[in-house]
């Protein structure tokens, strides 16, 4: 099974019929299509790239398989995700996807970057449901995509550690603790984080993050 078999394995099991999803770097449209399919026809999913090919791509291909009208496309970068989701009011999405890297049959010079992405990570975090899933696919086989590849990593680790504990609490305790103020402040979601190698030491690293609450 291909990584991109295994994210679409684990995102279908968590999206609902008529629910929201994300497709934050819509490539050739593949995933935006698979997003499209599971939503069905009451749901909607926002896809967005940076390249005019790219989206030129995807609404062709979505087009042909008669998914055109589930899908609002985006030229733009995917660090504009926190504006998007805004102004869309766009909020509890079941699913966010990124393949990071190049486009696929385009321009190999532009590339997905650690600054553009970590801020779109944590806007795709923030829209996300409880039981919802945000996928990270980071290609590492070009230029850049090494760094960017490590600097994902260590922001998944790191979302990880500062959410690990609140796993352990009880539910009623979960969402909540008081700060020595005695302010009562909202703790951020659980998580659970998944991360997939393939042998080959320069191919892509799969990181699956699911949000508990």
């Amino acid at each position: 099974m291909s990584l991109t078999q295994l994210v679409h394995e684990h995102v279908a099991a968590r999206i609902r019929c008529g629910g929201q999803a994300i497709d934050a770097t819509a490539g050739n449209g593949h995933d935006t299509c698979f997003l499209a399919r599971a939503v069905g026809p009451q749901g909607r999913v926002l896809a967005l790239d940076i390249q005019p090919a790219a989206v030129a791509a995807t609404r062709a291909r979505l087009e042909a398989a008669g998914l055109l009208e589930r899908v609002t496309l985006r030229q733009a970068d995917h660090c504009t995700l926190p504006r998007l989701t805004h102004s869309l009011e766009i909020s509890s999405v079941d699913a966010v996807l990124f393949n990071l890297g190049y486009h696929p049959g385009g321009d190999r010079s532009i590339i997905t970057t650690p600054e553009s992405t970590l801020p779109a990570l944590e806007a795709a975090l923030t829209v996300l449901r409880g039981g919802g899933m945000l996928s990270i696919l980071a290609y590492r086989g070009h230029p850049g995509g090494e760094a960017e590849a490590e600097a994902v990593a260590e922001w998944c680790r790191t979302q990880e550690q500062a959410r690990g504990e609140a796993q352990e609490q009880p539910p009623e305790e979960h969402r909540l603790t008081q700060d020595r103020g005695g302010q009562t402040q909202e703790q951020p979601p659980a998580l659970r984080y998944t991360v997939y190698h393939t042998p080959n030491p320069h191919g892509p690293v799969l990181h699956l993050l699911e949000r508990l609450t």
